[in-house]
């Protein structure tokens, strides 16, 4: 299963996806319901029938590309109404505004003509409550652990960690390498634009994730020689609804 992460936070991330998942491996993504490009990304899912989950957004960790909460949500809020910027942060929300805002994304996914076949967290687990009721809500499981009913993979690939230098090399060494089961690929494709290398200050200590991270994810989930050994070894590309 090739997962990309963060749909709807901005354009080259809308399109990097589409790309991933029409020219590459990727199988399913992750929604960000209070982002500035999510009706995009959802049209795009839908148009394309590529699977998506709930990324549950309680943070925004961006300096200029900043979103606020669905829900009054006064806990998840900073000094300027945007999501606090690190999971810490907004793990000393109350438990309630963070459920709300949850179902307030899960409402906009909705209406937005998705269908939600996991949930997951956008850069960490902050308020277990928020990802639960979501789980509970749809009837599916979350992504990791330890969160209750979650999904069982035999390995997790972070691409998004590889070293950045011939990355779809790595890929391609990774995935040779895999035996039976069931293997799990993380990443957060986008396309190289000024937008996305706009959203953020360049000494900013998560600079890395603007744009070179994403990119490289792309090239290597649009690699021809990842779609060449994934066929010669019978590798079957799935998303977690053909899993249940």
């Amino acid at each position: 299963m090739v997962q990309g992460d963060d749909l709807g936070m901005c354009r080259a991330v809308n399109e990097g996806t589409e790309l991933a998942a029409t020219e590459g491996v990727l199988t399913q993504t992750s929604v960000m319901a209070p982002t500035p490009w999510f009706a995009e990304g959802a049209a795009m899912a839908k148009r394309i029938g590529v699977p998506v989950g709930l990324h549950v957004t309680l943070t925004c960790e961006w300096d200029f590309l900043r979103w606020a909460p669905l829900s009054p949500a006064p806990s998840l809020r900073g000094a300027d109404g945007t999501f606090h910027r690190t999971v810490e942060d907004a793990a000393t929300a109350v438990p309630g505004e963070a459920i709300a805002e949850a179902h307030a994304q899960a409402d906009r996914a909705v209406a937005l003509g998705l269908q939600l076949t996991y949930v997951d967290p956008h850069m960490g687990v902050s308020v277990v409550p928020a990802y639960t009721a979501i789980c509970e809500r749809f009837g599916v499981k979350f992504i990791y652990r330890p969160l209750e009913p979650h999904h069982v993979w035999t390995s997790l690939i972070i691409l998004s960690l590889a070293p950045l230098e011939d990355r779809a090399a790595w890929f391609v060494e990774r995935l040779e390498q895999i035996g039976a089961g069931t293997h799990f690929v993380l990443s957060h494709p986008a396309v190289s634009s000024p937008e996305l290398r706009a959203i953020t200050s360049e000494d900013a200590p998560n600079a890395d994730w603007a744009e070179p991270i994403r990119v490289a994810d792309l090239e290597a989930l649009c690699d021809p020689a990842a779609r060449k050994l994934i066929e010669r070894r019978g590798i079957e590309l799935v998303g977690v609804r053909d899993l249940d």
